[in-house]
């Protein structure tokens, strides 16, 4: 699906148990820091200050671009991953307590958002700090909480979870562009709350959820925002989840959100006897080795002006962070939102610090110019010119010969070039619909753009389903995409550019469209004919 310019979804990030598995017993003493590769070791160093711990107290790991570019390669390109990995994760599983993260120096994703996605990957409980040596987006700290967790716990997570946690991190990271961060991570949780708990699978169903919860929560979402969270929780409702299990970490980030929104100031937690710490609400309740390391990490070794967020304090984002507001867009991918990495993906002019070797450039803002899309948010616009978004580059040549075909379809079916038509589908081809030229004009850019995003995704992040009746990973991903373009399963939005075509003429178009699709891939599927029974009426 199409993500508008001052979108998403950070770069993202992110990250099962399985089915209804319950988690294994554990010791909460096991404990496991990741570091990113590409820090020097006076920053390693500094993190390990900042997580107040060493190598003689908990288990170390690497984390390198490989590692990052298989969590998130699937749904981001591989030229915005970067090549540098910087961003450091520490991780302790818990038997009780839900799910609790800190994060600093992290400007894009939040404790909320990580929590969030965490709960979707099949965790239940555990402490998780994320966090860099300086002002990064944190997406690749995300697959560093995961890969701690699966090592301290001995844990495997389902692989088809954590890729929609990693998808789920996208998402809401492009919501919260447009809505902000306390919105969209509000709109996800409440979903996630409803839709798991009372066992809703039905698209329609959860589309009406959704709207709801946005329209209680006075946040407007553009059809094509909805028809991207409807898809990502449908994926989410098809697993098999206890929402008991869950609950506890949703209703945290529940009431986390429901503060910060009524500005309520949340009272500094400090220790009991009894090892319980109070913060207004929230209660430590596994505290059995004496220490919770969302609560013991020295903010003194990371310097002046961090920008932090804690689960269990929702005051701390507010005050260091401020919320991302509706409508900014600092140097994020027209088509995903996501922060941008410099063309070879390096340091720009970095100088030497007190402890922390080598400093990346910062702007005006003291947003950090650091050349990797999981860890910049921001570059300059001589660096970062505005692309087209059906620009093919970047694709095969292969790929560019169908993404051609595919132009000069759409150009004949929807704009009415009967010779385009012709060379494509043969000289008896008439298209079953007729709408406005301009009207045409705007669906050939959204199919094409959504074309574009699968050719280029190549049906690698596609997750199969029952209901595929395609061999092609990348025909049943264009089929899902234009069964939402042309509202097969759903009612057009009421700023959808079909919005005042019959079903009638959708269904047609839907049905043309497939079979040019199917005669480029060589596939035949009868119910691209015949799905005129699906259509809302």
């Amino acid at each position: 699906m199409m993500k508008k310019r001052s979108v998403i979804a950070a770069l993202l990030c992110s990250l099962c148990l399985t089915a209804g598995g319950a988690v294994p017993a554990m010791a909460d003493s096991a404990k496991v820091v990741t570091l990113g590769a590409d820090l020097t070791q006076d920053q390693k160093d500094t993190m390990m200050r900042y997580f107040k711990t060493d190598a003689s107290q908990v288990q170390i790991l690497t984390i390198t671009n490989k590692d990052e570019r298989e969590h998130l390669g699937h749904y981001i390109p591989l030229e915005q991953i970067g090549t540098r990995t910087l961003s450091c994760a520490y991780v302790k599983p818990t038997q009780s307590g839900g799910i609790k993260v800190r994060t600093a120096n992290l400007n894009y994703v939040t404790g909320n958002m990580i929590a969030n996605a965490l709960s979707t990957a099949g965790v239940t409980n555990c402490e998780a700090v994320a966090a860099c040596p300086y002002e990064v987006s944190g997406t690749g700290a995300l697959t560093g909480v995961i890969m701690a967790y699966e090592s301290a716990s001995g844990q495997k997570l389902d692989s088809t979870k954590k890729d929609l946690a990693t998808k789920e991190v996208v998402v809401t990271g492009d919501l919260a562009q447009q809505v902000g961060n306390d919105n969209a991570t509000n709109i996800i949780n409440q979903a996630k709350l409803q839709i798991i708990g009372e066992n809703v699978q039905n698209a329609d169903e959860i589309y009406n959820i959704v709207n709801n919860i946005a329209v209680q929560n006075n946040v407007t979402l553009s059809q094509e925002e909805l028809e991207t969270i409807v898809a990502l929780l449908q994926e989410i409702a098809q697993q098999s989840y206890d929402i008991e299990q869950m609950k506890e970490t949703l209703e945290n980030i529940q009431q986390n959100l429901d503060k910060e929104a009524s500005d309520e100031p949340v009272l500094d937690g400090t220790a009991q006897d009894d090892g319980v710490v109070e913060d207004d609400g929230f209660v430590d309740e596994d505290s059995t080795d004496g220490e919770d390391i969302t609560q013991n990490v020295d903010p003194d070794a990371l310097g002046e002006d961090i920008k932090e967020s804690f689960t269990e304090d929702p005051s701390l984002q507010e005050e260091t962070m401020g919320d991302v507001q509706e409508g900014e867009n600092v140097g994020t991918d027209e088509e995903t939102g996501i922060p941008e990495a410099t063309e070879d993906g390096t340091v720009l002019d970095g100088t030497a610090q007190d402890d922390m070797a080598v400093a990346p450039e910062t702007t005006e803002d003291e947003t950090v110019l650091d050349g990797t899309a999981q860890d910049d948010m921001s570059v300059t616009p001589e660096e970062n010119p505005a692309e087209d978004p059906l620009n093919t580059d970047s694709l095969s040549e292969e790929a560019k010969a169908s993404f051609e075909q595919a132009k000069s379809f759409c150009k004949g079916e929807y704009e009415g070039d009967i010779d385009s038509l012709h060379s494509v589908m043969g000289q008896d081809a008439m298209a079953s619909a007729t709408i406005d030229p301009q009207i045409g004009a705007e669906l050939t850019q959204k199919v094409l753009k959504s074309y574009i995003k699968v050719l280029k995704d190549g049906g690698m992040s596609y997750i199969p389903a029952d209901t595929d009746t395609y061999l092609s990973a990348e025909l049943n991903m264009v089929n899902a995409e234009m069964r939402l373009i042309f509202s097969i399963e759903l009612d057009p939005a009421e700023d959808d550019i079909l919005v005042n075509e019959t079903p009638e003429t959708r269904q047609a178009l839907y049905s043309d469209t497939m079979k040019f699709f199917e005669k480029l891939y060589g596939e035949s599927n009868t119910s691209a004919e015949t799905a005129q029974e699906e259509v809302i009426e």
